[in-house]
């Protein structure tokens, strides 16, 4: 996973090169590495991490395959679009997806509650980083589901999409048994989407970027509990 996405990220470079002319942090533009370099970088990681998916099995490289095309259309098409967000939304319930699949050759039942949280919990979290970057949107003329919604609609799309992806894990959860621990990182991960999302209203672009960080972050802790509490145990 860390070669395609290196190739995800290197290719990302490739396609921003022209409007990161004169950034020095960036590769190409401050010449520290050539278009060329760049290109055989992402032929070189992509097929680095096919190879390795193939040592564990066909399931695996299928799953490997379309990462990287999720992740080169996002590079190639989807990025500074409306439609930014939908690669995130399919591509982050891939990773349990190419983690278990590689580890145990299937899935557990318990992924039909936890693949639609992390496609709504995906969707909410690139709306989120979308809106981090509006106003410089606005003024370059990019266009991004912030910009096509607008500040306050982003807003509730955002937070409707975490309180979606809550609803399905608690329907879900209705007839297991957790231990304490398990709730605890729900309940904790949740709260910090939530004033996440709460600091998010504001209109400042630092609010809202430390508004998408504490959404990752709560994000995170919360689906460690969710997975923690959801999946099989043997």
């Amino acid at each position: 996973m860390m070669s395609l996405q290196f190739a995800i990220g290197a290719l990302n470079d490739i396609v921003d090169a022209p409007a990161d002319a004169g950034r020095a942090t960036k590769p190409i533009p401050s010449g520290a590495v050539s278009v060329t370099l760049a290109r055989v970088a992402v032929a070189l990681a992509a097929t680095i991490g096919l190879a390795l998916a193939a040592t564990v099995g066909a399931a695996v490289v299928v799953v490997a395959s379309v990462v990287l095309a999720i992740g080169a259309a996002y590079d190639l098409f989807a990025k500074g679009t409306p439609w930014s967000w939908l690669p995130f939304a399919v591509g982050i319930p891939l990773l349990p997806i190419y983690g278990w699949v590689g580890a145990t050759g299937m899935l557990p039942a318990s992924f039909a509650v936890l693949l639609p949280m992390a496609f709504l919990a995906g969707a909410a979290l690139a709306v989120a980083n979308a809106r981090v970057d509006v106003e410089v949107d606005r003024a370059s003329g990019t266009r991004s589901v912030a910009t096509a919604l607008g500040d306050d609609r982003s807003w509730w799309v955002g937070a409707v999409l975490f309180v979606a992806a809550t609803a399905i894990g608690v329907v879900g959860a209705v007839a297991t048994s957790w231990e304490p621990l398990t709730i605890a990182l729900v309940v904790i991960g949740t709260a910090v989407v939530a004033a996440g999302v709460s600091l998010g209203r504001g209109a400042g672009a630092a609010a809202r970027r430390r508004a998408w960080e504490a959404q990752a972050i709560g994000a995170a802790i919360a689906a460690t509990g969710w997975v923690a509490g959801l999946l099989p145990r043997p």
